[in-house]
């Protein structure tokens, strides 16, 4: 036995992308569209068996028709079969794009919200899973094990992380006990790795393009190939830009201290940098629109706190004022230590996050 897929899941297809202009946000629904060739080359190229998509193919039951037509000519170009799994975003109903013409033959669905069997001899597999037909969905893998009569794949769209989750909450006891060789989660937007719950193998790959800040670092699919000897799986990024987060010392020149601390290139990400420290008073809106070009997107968070001198409360009868009276006391012995030990110390008195000296 050797069974090769390529599994995804959570596309979110034609998603609002809301905190972003309208023209960069249709700019980002194009690429969402581009990201579909690219996962059926991908595909063809590694001469996978099966396409698996793991639910919240689409963002909503309102899809562009522009969308829905590149996505069903680009699953036709595919040389493997395709199989999807509806999820609380796309769930499969009278609504649903997954009802309308134009699909081609090789792409198959699972619409109810129980576990259906697909017979795959030509593979010697059994394929199994369920869809989503609302927003939620109760544990679908509850009591359920393949019939051990050929190696067996389970699609789901689930929450593996939360036992008590409305979205079709799974346990590891229900995965050691479905008796599956592998299961193609999707549902949770980071990518897991390969896991597994007694002998079976099991993962989510995530959002194959991340959409905000709680979507940062690389993006992608799953290659994987099942044996006789298990499961092995290779992350694939297909991201062409990345949401990252950094954190600059602000400093007295802010701009400048942002400058240095960006890599070289940076110009196809969307960036929040978020200032710290003591800096003179920040003109944030300027400060963005000096460095917008630099970027495909860019918000920036003022974070940082007026300068002040370091021992002016020192003498006071408070806290901070004895214990900087104390070090003030002693620096003569070590200027630099003792700033360093008041630094350190009013920042925590003040409930800041303590600096990097």
């Amino acid at each position: 036995m050797r069974i090769k897929f390529l599994h995804a899941a959570d596309l979110h297809l034609d998603s609002p992308f809301a905190a972003l202009p309208p023209e960069q946000a249709a700019r980002r629904r194009r690429e969402q569209r581009e990201l579909l060739g690219q996962i059926v080359e991908l595909c063809n190229g590694e001469q996978c068996n099966l396409l698996l998509l793991a639910g919240d193919l689409f963002d909503g039951a309102t899809v562009y028709p522009d969308t829905l037509e590149v996505l069903q000519h680009q699953l036709a170009r595919c040389r493997a079969l395709v199989f999807i799994s509806p999820g609380n975003h796309d769930p499969y109903g009278p609504d649903s794009p997954y009802i309308r013409s134009g699909w081609p033959k090789n792409v198959h669905f699972f619409t109810e919200p129980s576990m259906q069997g697909f017979q795959l001899p030509h593979l010697d597999l059994e394929l199994w899973g369920a869809a989503f037909t609302g927003p939620s969905a109760p544990s679908l893998l509850d009591g359920f094990r393949v019939s051990g009569e050929r190696p067996a794949i389970v699609l789901l769209h689930g929450d593996a992380q939360n036992a008590a989750s409305p979205y079709n909450a799974i346990t590891t006891t229900q995965l050691e006990q479905c008796g599956a060789d592998y299961v193609a989660l999707g549902h949770i937007h980071a990518p897991s790795g390969l896991l597994h719950a007694g002998k079976t193998a099991y993962a989510w790959p995530g959002c194959a393009m991340g959409r905000g800040f709680d979507e940062t670092g690389p993006r992608g699919v799953y290659v994987g190939t099942l044996t006789e000897e298990g499961c092995d799986l290779q992350f694939h990024p297909l991201d062409s830009r990345r949401y990252l987060i950094l954190t600059v010392e602000a400093g007295a020149d802010p701009r400048q201290s942002i400058v240095d601390a960006l890599p070289p290139e940076t110009e196809n990400d969307i960036y929040r940098i978020v200032l710290t420290g003591p800096s003179p008073r920040l003109d944030v809106i300027s400060l963005e629109e000096s460095l917008a070009p630099r970027f495909f997107g860019l918000t920036i968070v003022d974070e940082t706190y007026a300068p002040r001198d370091l021992w002016e409360a020192r003498g006071q009868d408070t806290l901070r004022g004895l214990f900087l009276q104390a070090l003030y006391e002693r620096r003569a012995e070590d200027r630099e230590l003792y700033e360093m030990a008041a630094q350190l110390g009013v920042a925590a008195l003040d409930g800041r996050e303590v600096p990097e000296l």
